[in-house]
């Protein structure tokens, strides 16, 4: 069967990739993945907070004394101008481009413009096929826009895509005023591919120590939902890439979106429940239907069911809200 697809202008054998997660930090696992049928991998991420931290780290030896003989210093490095890379991230990306043989994407995670943007070159000098920018922030100030907030992100892509030649994707939340016409902007400004969507971890209160706690909750089949509405919506109104994140546990959940217009689906939750040899189940699940359904490729799928291409393009609109509001009322609520 012909699970062939094209992303960020690498040919892949399925649209199954494996995104960014902690099977992605060690070699033996890449391998394992690699060998279970994943097309491509996404690098675990690296963290703006790890780079800064990193150059805190490296700079005080520089600065300690400095009251003491500041001639001595113009003797150094500037702590800009010093090699202070995250080394142990760069050497395992190396070491996973020597020895696999899909591509393999670099993951960096941010929400501020800075020299952070600048490892961006680190990662494609260290063999990456493509960069993936996970735009992750909370704005908290209740002064800063909409708007602002929007150009800061276009010129961290700007920042990005200046340092580097390889393809870069933009992994997005779904909380934009207009969603639309933000992705459309972030295409104009060079990105060449869209990740819908970002999942963001939630707080939780624990009531007996009144702390509040990080906590991690894994997507389910049903998550695909959110994903699926915008890829559609988005599916042949850009000319960037297109890949869905969340709640891809089977086979069915990844044609799903393949219809709605999605050129690869990330994994992640269901190799963190099932096993890395959940790749090769949902691969078989796809070939199964297609099978059954006379396909022999995907390529008469993809779209099939986008906005543009649906019979009944209000589906993905507000019309289809009162019509799901209409289903609920024929159960009887409990008393």
């Amino acid at each position: 069967m012909n699970l062939n697809t094209r992303y960020l202008g690498l040919d892949l054998r399925t649209p199954l990739v494996a995104g960014a997660s902690p099977f992605s930090e060690k070699n033996e696992h890449l391998q394992q993945m690699a060998e279970a049928g994943i097309s491509a991998v996404v690098f675990h991420s690296l963290f703006e907070e790890q780079i800064r931290r990193e150059m805190k780290t490296h700079e005080h030896p520089f600065l300690r004394g400095a009251e003491i003989c500041q001639e001595a210093l113009s003797y150094f490095p500037g702590p800009d101008e010093f090699a202070v890379w995250p080394a142990r991230y760069l050497r395992n990306l190396r070491r996973a481009k020597e020895t696999l043989r899909i591509p393999v994407i670099g993951s960096l995670n941010g929400a501020t413009f800075g020299g952070w943007t600048s490892y961006a070159r680190s990662l494609e000098q260290a063999g990456a096929d493509a960069l993936e920018l996970n735009l992750y922030s909370i704005p908290t100030d209740p002064g800063l826009t909409a708007q602002e907030i929007e150009a800061d992100y276009l010129t961290i892509l700007a920042s990005v895509k200046a340092q580097v030649k390889i393809p870069v994707s933009v992994k997005l939340s779904p909380y934009f005023t207009n969603l639309m016409h933000f992705a459309k902007r972030l295409v104009d400004e060079g990105a060449d591919g869209l990740v819908l969507f970002n999942r963001f971890y939630q707080p939780d209160i624990d009531l007996e120590s009144f702390e509040v706690n990080p906590s991690i909750h894994l997507s389910a089949s049903s998550d695909i939902r959110l994903p699926m509405r915008w890829v559609a919506l988005l599916s042949g109104r850009i000319s960037a890439s297109l890949a869905a994140s969340s709640g891809i546990h089977t086979g069915i959940d990844a044609l799903k979106l393949v219809l709605a217009g999605a050129d690869v689906t990330m994994l992640c939750s269901a190799l963190l429940t099932r096993g890395i040899p959940q790749i090769r189940v949902i691969e078989h699940e796809m070939c199964d239907w297609l099978d059954a359904h006379g396909y022999e490729t995907l390529a008469p799928l993809r779209g099939l069911l986008s906005q543009r291409n649906c019979p009944d393009p209000s589906a993905f609109e507000r019309a289809q809200y009162m019509r799901a509001i209409a289903i609920e009322r024929v159960f009887e609520p409990r008393t």
